[in-house]
């Protein structure tokens, strides 16, 4: 099928111009001030008011299967992410097999190929069992079928391990995504250790936990020439580190989610909406954050979307599970809190959700130009609406958005020129 979409605002080389756009044979074909409508098999008019881009790319979400599907499942999973306009995400390997080996990896392929409405690509575990310790995987064995490898959710512990696993990945190409957390300095925290944890009677987890890892991984990584992409940093200190690494030399990316740069322990309840890993931190590291975004110490936005059931998540911040889901809230969060407010521009959210994820992890497509798969989404920004958790497709429901009044909504995703999400 031929769709021909009109008088869009197109993101073109960093910037945004009213064209027509040709999309055929899963491609886009031609680009235009005006193309003829005569012999389209499909006509979307954008009305000058419409943003078509290249489709988000989520380096880091939690689809569950196999081993948790009472949580989310892939076909729940990117049925959510088709919808907020997401083309491609990055599963990470918390799952039952844990994607260890080849035949592990299977487990969770055969449903990614059978289930998924977008492209899947998974991580692989850096250490067997995904523990943090022990043994490093066979990485030779798995890497031309996984995007990288990662712990998430464990760190890795002993530096000698770590130094192991970049020096292999070095070897053969491959990039390391870091969940940093030193076990040694959680004390049995669960949320962040500053003035809300005090006021409240909690136990706190302090902030060297994440960035000690950090310091010491990005050591290596310069030591060891392997890329190195650290998970959902949250920290004042980690932006610091990965400032000064990148002034080095050091091939280190960064990732930080929706609810990091817009949410503080200053917003905290005593909900399990609010409790993740990392957790919501003090005021003065969500700016740093915020001006890491700014000035490009901070590579990607990913939204550690991390669904769990409906009880997991009612027991309060002591009890309930870690994580929050996000896929159907990331963009119209951002562009609400961030861009319509003047703290970054709608071309450095784009490029930070559609352009360098794709650039880090060697993913097709991130421009819309001639030849290019047609991987886009189509964005209604005036549009109003209100976070209502039960309307999710994702099977998780625990935000801390819940309520808010967000402005941008997606109408339109495309993967490949075939619709797999429309609210036109």
């Amino acid at each position: 099928m031929s769709l021909l979409i009109k008088n869009a605002l197109a993101y073109k080389g960093g910037s945004f111009e009213k064209a027509d756009v040709l999309i055929d044979n899963s491609f886009i074909r031609r680009i235009s001030p005006f193309i003829s409508s005569i012999g389209a098999d499909r006509i979307i008019d954008c009305k000058d008011k419409y943003f078509l881009i290249p489709g988000f790319v989520d380096v880091h979400v939690h689809l569950r299967e196999p081993g948790f599907s009472y949580k989310e499942t892939i076909k729940s999973g990117t049925a959510a992410a088709a919808k907020a306009g997401y083309t491609a995400v990055c599963s990470m390997p918390n799952l039952d097999p844990a994607p260890d080996c080849p035949e592990n990896l299977k487990a969770q392929t055969d449903i990614i190929e059978r289930d998924a409405a977008i492209d899947v690509f998974p991580f692989g575990t850096i250490t067997k069992g995904r523990k943090g310790a022990g043994e490093c995987v066979d990485f030779a064995s798995m890497k031309d079928n996984v995007i990288g490898f990662s712990d998430d959710g464990t760190g890795v512990q002993s530096g000698a391990l770590m130094l192991e696993a970049m020096e292999k990945c070095a070897k053969l190409g491959c990039i390391i995504s870091a969940h940093c957390e030193d076990n040694g300095l959680l004390r049995g925290g669960y949320i962040h250790g500053g003035e809300y944890c005090r006021a409240h009677g909690h136990r706190g987890i302090c902030s060297e936990s994440e960035w000690k890892q950090i310091e010491r991984d990005c050591a290596l990584a310069e030591k060891t020439g392997c890329r190195y992409h650290v998970c959902h940093i949250s920290t004042e200190e980690s932006v610091e580190i990965i400032r000064k690494a990148k002034a080095r030399g050091v091939k280190v990316t960064c990732e930080t989610g929706p609810h990091y740069l817009t949410l503080c322990d200053e917003d905290m309840r005593e909900d399990g909406a609010f409790k993740m890993n990392p957790p919501l931190r003090s005021r003065s590291d969500m700016e740093a954050l915020i001006n890491g975004v700014k000035d490009g110490t901070v590579d990607v936005i990913a939204t550690d979307h991390a669904p769990h059931s409906a009880k997991e998540k009612s027991l309060g911040l002591e009890k309930s599970a870690m994580g929050i889901v996000g896929l159907e809230t990331a963009f119209p969060v951002l562009y609400t809190k961030l861009v319509k407010t003047g703290v970054i521009s709608l071309e450095r959210l784009v490029e930070m959700m559609s352009v360098k994820p794709r650039e880090i992890f060697g993913i097709e497509g991130g421009e819309i130009k001639e030849g290019s798969p047609a991987d886009l989404c189509l964005l209604d920004l005036e549009r109003q609406w209100t976070v209502e958790p039960e309307k999710f497709l994702s099977k998780g429901r625990a935000t801390p958005f819940k309520g808010e009044r967000l402005f941008g909504e997606n109408l339109l995703t495309l993967l490949r020129g075939e619709i797999v999400y429309e609210a036109l």
